[in-house]
């Protein structure tokens, strides 16, 4: 059956309208050779991008696939960004190619937290499913789970030293975990609320936690030195008064107590009375920087060990001279004395999240991702008593400070209009930058006067306003209404406008040319020539586009339609069951479709005011709705996040596109359909564009369903790993839609080369019982497409293209009766020398998640006795082979420097020393300038 009707494809084109969504942290990056706290990143809904503070532009977009960002973390060399998302996942950019090669799937809910250690070699990640996970990036594979909080998880830390982890979580504990044996041997449970974050102060002696309330509590951490080697242990003596149950608590405190002490040493008060949001550090701990929920950010210094002594030295001199008959005055220094406190910061608006950056020259650099999609950066002298904070750069012509409540496209397509609460933007559709910004009351429609030259708003508080786009000045402010303007409406001939308001009337407007009173020049100005009165609040209104026909959506969930000339009373629309929020008129006059807070769109007829059909459109309050130029489709944008496109004539919905993470409030097509742009409650405008791509409504369906299959595929338990119990360690991944087909296609390369060996099988009968050479069976097609590989390379290839993150979980969800083939498969790579290490990493896997099965099963015995002796015999020749090349390259490496007469990397590091003898030199002599 042909194509009766043919419908394009609209695909996402742009994000644009925001500067840094609320729902991630700030970090700073540093880019291939720009200067350090230059470049911040921030999270745009699913993308990451990265802001040149210094010129205000965007450089670089990571681009992200569905889910919004939760968190963003750079790696220590500055050459990677882990970005973590809304259902878990984590993916490693590259700062250099800019793309994502590396991703781990194996929290179920959003990343909270992500830290790497200091050689970026391991990564741990927190999340709202109460878990943390270590990943190995060199392997690209995930180490282990640690479970034991009881709510998410917001702060997880690498000791640099020690291979110990600590985290704090909203459950109010802060826990200790020994990563060797990978179970917690320690909590803190001094705290009465949330633990909102911590850092480590003082080469890692000193612990700071911030919680619910003002106050910041320090801890001392101890670390136990290890028992020598034969030393015997001190027991702890034991009276007639002491019982078992205390003899158990002393036991456990020893266990506990058998790597570090940690105890109370006090607390710091801030200035703000709400919750800490973010308490950070510099890279050298020397400067702490932590805020609330207000606008205000405290900067401390931390003193270091000389800085104290010094402190100590004048306090024990005062001391003396105060009292010179005491012998020797004690002197305590408190952690007040410890953590001084700088400054404060004002920041223009709440702050969100901060990052801080020291600098050569003692400089503070601070950069604040604000609540309203505002990016700004301070820079102070942390030398200095008392710094002031200098505002360097702010990040605001790229977005809205508020929600987006109306578009307008220009008659020529090329300008988009947006305006919020307090500014009106004009952007470039092709360019996607702002052209002109104007300060505004708070809009709730708009539209471009014809000639595209100035622009009309209406306003919550009754008036209109409008803007020349030239000089980018206000020309007007009419009081049109004594409420809320809620609609414009242009008229077919262009001539003037209708406006809707919240004081139950419809105003007629006209365009004119009036004299300016300050110059002689012409201006635009608006005429009221009628008013039609109603009964409720008029919350939309449209001209039918032959200028017969208007319509007013009120309060009372009904629409009624006027003729334009008389105002008489044609037609009233009832049906929804609350209040008709949008409405449009097709281009021919014969439809009109209305989306109503009830989540349906009825399309009537404008001859007799029938329903045609009442469509369940969106899970949530249709909030905008508009026909595409010249045909009978129509955009709906709803409060459940999506966008759909439907056609009026069949009644059925064409496309949903999917992509905003808030309410979208409006929407808006361009004059001729080839472009679609949308505002959303999540400060994003995006752009849509049309393909010439058709859709076929039944392969759509069919998509779907297959989607819905495998979101529920993935959601499906993992299966149980034989004697492996539920405690604080588990493994990393988790099961996705990714792991199932890499098991699948396993599975299907198995099926292949079990087919082809049953080939050749009956190809030897056959040539034995014929007694004569007979052709080769035909290989499988796939094999043939692969160029000819043997069944056996097929399989490898297959288990080399399954990601690193996702082997250990694909090869848990294949069925045991396909692990006897596969072991048989090993055997042979490994005799063979083929991908040892990947084949041994499968290998010592599937033993441990089958031992049971397959130690019971005589006919694998001899398998694994091969197995075991071919494993032992390439793995060591793999040894000698790398402990040869060592020898050899150190042997090259003695040859070098015997011949040069110079250690190999010392020029390098005297180079080193000598840059910065020279700059601290520089420094002095600034100072001394100064």
């Amino acid at each position: 059956m042909g194509l009766t009707k043919q419908y394009l494809r609209y695909v996402s084109s742009a994000v644009f309208g925001v500067i840094g969504s609320q729902k991630a942290n700030i970090a700073y990056v540093t880019l291939r050779g720009g200067e350090r706290g230059r470049y911040v990143a921030v999270a745009a809904c699913e993308h990451v991008f990265i802001w040149d503070v210094r010129k205000g532009e965007k450089v670089l977009i990571l681009q992200g696939l569905k889910h919004e960002v939760t968190f963003i973390c750079a790696s220590p060399d500055g050459v990677h960004v882990a970005v973590g998302y809304e259902d878990g996942a984590v993916r490693i950019f590259s700062l250099i190619s800019r793309e994502s090669n590396v991703s781990f799937n194996g929290h179920k809910s959003a990343v909270s937290v992500m830290n790497f250690d200091n050689l970026g070699a391991r990564l741990v990640t927190g999340s709202k499913d109460t878990d943390v996970i270590v990943w190995d990036m060199i392997n690209e594979c995930g180490l282990y789970r640690l479970r034991g909080h009881k709510d998410a998880v917001t702060q997880a830390l690498f000791l640099s030293d020690r291979n110990l982890l600590i985290t704090c979580s909203k459950d109010s504990f802060v826990k200790w975990w020994d990563l060797d044996t990978q179970h917690c041997f320690k909590t803190l449970v001094g705290h009465r609320s949330e633990v909102w974050g911590l850092v480590l102060l003082n080469q890692e002696r000193r612990l700071l936690t911030g919680s619910a309330d003002s106050e910041l509590r320090a801890w001392d951490v101890d670390f136990l030195q290890e028992k020598a080697a034969g030393e015997p242990k001190v027991k702890k003596g034991k009276t007639l008064l002491d019982d078992e149950d205390d003899e158990a608590e002393n036991v456990e405190d020893d266990d506990e107590e058998r790597i570090l002490r940690c105890k109370k040493v006090g607390s710091i008060l801030r200035e703000a009375r709400d919750r800490v949001v973010s308490l950070t550090t510099d890279a050298k701990a020397r400067i702490l920087v932590c805020h609330g929920n207000d606008s205000v950010m405290e900067v401390f210094t931390v003193l270091s060990d000389d800085e104290l002594q010094k402190k100590r030295s004048k306090k024990l001199k005062k001391a003396r001279g105060q009292n010179p008959e005491t012998a020797e005055p004690e002197v305590e220094m408190t952690l007040k004395d410890e953590i001084v406190r700088l400054t404060n910061i004002k920041a223009s608006g709440k702050i969100r999240s901060v990052d801080c950056l020291s600098c050569a020259g003692a400089e503070l650099k601070v950069a604040l991702l604000l609540q309203n999609n505002t990016v700004e950066t301070y820079s102070l002298k942390s030398s200095e008593q008392k710094p002031t904070a200098n505002k360097t750069a702010r990040l605001t012509l790229g977005g809205h400070r508020t929600d987006v409540r109306t578009l307008s496209f220009s008659s020529d397509n090329m300008a988009v209009l947006s305006a919020s609460g307090d500014t009106v933007k004009v952007w470039n559709r092709s360019t996607l930058q702002v052209v002109r910004t104007m300060a505004c009351e708070y809009a709730l429609c708009s539209l471009f006067v014809p000639g595209d030259r100035q622009i009309v708003l209406g306003t919550k508080s009754g008036k209109l306003q409008i803007f020349e786009l030239a000089s980018g000045s206000l020309l007007e402010t009419v009081e049109a209404h004594s409420g809320a303007v809620w609609s414009l409406c242009l008229s077919p001939d262009q001539r003037g406008l209708i406006t809707g308001s919240a004081d139950k009337t419809v105003k007629f407007w006209e365009f004119e040319l009036a004299k300016d009173q300050g110059s002689a020049q012409k201006r635009l100005t608006m005429k009221h020539t009628r008013t039609l009165q109603l009964e409720e609040d008029v919350l939309c209104v449209r001209f039918s586009p032959d200028h017969r026909l208007l319509a007013a959506s009120l309060l009372d969930c009904t629409v009624k339609v006027f003729y334009t000339d008389t105002l008489k009373f044609f037609l009233s629309l009832y049906g929804h069951k609350l209040p008709v929020l949008c409405l449009d008129i097709s281009h021919d006059s014969t439809i009109i479709a209305t989306g109503s807070a009830d989540r349906n769109v009825k399309i009537w007829g404008l001859d007799f005011g029938d329903c045609h059909r009442s469509m369940f459109a969106h899970d949530d309050s249709v909030m905008y709705l508009q026909f595409v130029p010249k045909t009978h489709l129509f955009f709906t944008a709803g409060k459940d996040k999506k966008i759909k496109q439907w056609d009026a004539d069949k009644f059925e919905l064409i496309q949903t596109l999917e992509g905003h993470h808030r309410e979208v409030w409006c929407l808006s097509v361009s004059p001729n359909g080839d472009h679609l742009v949308t505002a959303s409650h999540d400060k994003s405008l995006r752009l849509w564009e049309r393909t010439r791509e058709p859709i076929i409504l039944e392969e759509e369906r069919e998509m779907e369903r297959e989607a819905e299959f495998e979101e529920s595929m993935a959601k499906e338990e993992m299966p149980v790993v034989p004697g492996e119990t539920r405690g604080e360690a588990a493994p990393a991944g988790k099961k996705t839609v990714e792991t199932v087909k890499a098991a699948e296609r396993i599975m299907e390369a198995l099926e292949i080369f079990k087919e082809e060996n049953r080939k050749l099988e009956e190809h030897r009968y056959a040539c034995g019982h014929e007694g004569k050479q007979l052709p080769l069976p035909k290989p499988n097609p796939i094999l043939v497409a692969f160029g000819n590989v043997s069944p056996t390379r097929y399989v490898l290839d297959v288990i080399k293209k399954v990601r690193s993150s996702e082997l250990e979980v694909s090869l848990l969800v294949l069925p045991f009766p396909y692990v006897p083939e596969l072991l048989k498969l090993f055997n042979t790579y490994i005799q063979q020398g083929l991908e040892v290490e990947l084949i041994c990493r499968c290998l010592f896997f599937l033993l441990k998640i089958h031992f049971g099965q397959i130690s019971s099963n005589q006919m694998l015995l001899s398998v694994i006795n091969e197995l075991r002796t071919n494993t032992l015999h390439k793995v060591q020749e793999i040894r000698d082979l790398m402990g040869f090349n060592k020898a050899a390259l150190q042997f090259l490496q003695r040859e070098i420097e015997s011949k040069e007469d110079v250690m190999f990397f010392a020029e390098a590091t005297g180079r080193l020393q000598e840059k910065k003898r020279r700059r601290r030199k520089r420094e002095r002599a600034i100072l001394t300038i100064a």
